[in-house]
C-alpha cells in the first residue's frame, strides 16, 4: 500500500528479499555490486549492469521512511 509505514525487514540493506530479486539470477553479482557502491556512496540509486533503468537502493528507500507498494527490487521493508 501507498505511504503504509512500516518497520524495517531484520536484513541488512545489502541483502534484498528473494522475492524481488532471485538468488539464482544470472546477473545477480553485478547487480548486487552496483548497488553496494551506490550505498558506500550515499547515492539514490544506480543503473542495472543488464537493463540500464535506474533503480532506487534500500538505502535510499529507508531513509523515505515508507513502502510505496510498487514492488521495488531492494524495497527494505518486505518480509514475507
Amino acid at each position: 500500500m501507498s505511504g503504509e509505514r512500516r518497520p524495517l525487514a531484520p536484513r541488512a540493506l545489502t541483502e534484498p528479499h528473494p522475492s524481488r530479486f532471485a538468488p539464482d539470477h544470472p546477473d545477480r553479482a553485478r547487480i548486487l555490486a552496483a548497488h553496494a557502491a551506490a550505498l558506500r556512496d550515499g547515492e539514490a540509486g544506480y543503473l542495472d549492469p543488464a537493463t540500464g533503468l535506474f533503480v532506487l537502493t534500500a538505502g535510499f528507500l529507508a531513509r523515505r521512511g515508507t513502502c510505496c507498494g510498487r514492488g521495488c527490487r531492494h524495497c527494505p521493508y518486505v518480509d514475507d
